[in-house]
């Protein structure tokens, strides 16, 4: 067959698509949800000269293998990984001709957690709320991928053409450093618990997932007991559970919460965290006032 389409050889721990998100729609309970490493995603659609906002596969530690039905342009970024076309080495970070038939295997990611594949055109999942992207709180968006599912690919545009030969790709972070500026609720904590916040290690949680990144290290001291009612949650906010430790909210966050926000993290140092691997070192840097 040669339609622009592609099967599903190995889904791999956690593939899904996923664009540059879903605005607009907090105020219904729906998420952003979207690549949690957006340079990544914008960057490898840019190889295949596709919009940034096309839609590509997010990978979760250990790849994927799909078979394209038509041969397509792919390139494969982010978390640095193998990658083969039929059993054979191909380019990681850079765009690749790969025949109708042939099966473009994903590794196990060498250095961070999530690897992007972009094909020529994008993937074709049919739009909800204007995004293609799987969330998994809501369950909005296109599932998981699961082994022998079959997901359209997008024409191309005529005369499209990759912006690089070849890109330059941050690393996985040794250290995850989180700018934050106080939160709405930081009056909730004693002076000893911000002081903690600031200078005290934390480290990534194996817990993490695309809805929050959960820290381990010292507990956050609360100033008031009781809990909050329900209130509006952002993207990046560090809310603080009961136990303590915070717990930075990523793309799939819900929409609201009752735990009390300490400090928001600074949007840009979000797609680092998308990379962070469990025991990666985290340093809260407290910024005053403005936005982060």
């Amino acid at each position: 067959m040669t339609d622009r389409a592609f099967a599903v050889v190995r889904a791999g721990a956690l593939t899904t698509v996923q664009d540059q998100g879903r605005f607009g729609h907090a105020h219904l309970g729906v998420p952003r949800s979207g690549a949690l490493d957006p340079y990544a995603s914008r960057l490898v659609n840019r190889l295949v000269g596709n919009p940034v906002d096309a839609a590509v596969l997010e990978t979760t530690v250990n790849g994927c293998a799909v078979r394209p039905r038509c041969a397509v342009t792919v390139a494969v970024g982010g978390a640095p990984c193998p990658v083969t076309v039929d059993g054979r080495p191909a380019a990681w970070g850079a765009a690749v001709r790969v025949p109708a038939g042939a099966v473009l295997e994903v590794g196990a990611a060498v250095r961070g957690l999530r690897s992007y594949v972009a094909f020529a055109g994008g993937v074709a999942a049919e739009p909800v709320l204007g995004s293609r992207s799987t969330d998994l709180l809501s369950g909005l968006g296109p599932a998981p991928l699961r082994d022998g599912a079959v997901l359209p690919l997008g024409r191309a545009p005529s005369g499209a053409t990759a912006l690089y030969d070849a890109a330059p790709w941050p690393g996985a972070p040794r250290e995850l450093v989180l700018r934050v500026r106080p939160g709405p609720r930081d009056d909730w904590f004693t002076d000893a618990a911000l002081r903690t916040l600031a200078t005290a290690p934390y480290r990534v949680s194996p817990a993490s997932n695309r809805i929050g990144l959960r820290t381990e290290g010292p507990p956050l001291e609360r100033a008031l007991p009781g809990e909050l009612p329900s209130e509006g949650m952002v993207l990046g906010a560090v809310q603080v559970p009961p136990d303590g430790r915070p717990v930075v909210f990523l793309a799939d966050h819900p929409t609201t919460g009752g735990y009390p926000v300490v400090a928001v993290v600074r949007e840009r140092d979000l797609a680092a965290a998308a990379q962070a691997v469990p025991g990666t070192p985290v340093r809260f840097v407290v910024q005053s006032g403005g936005v982060p």
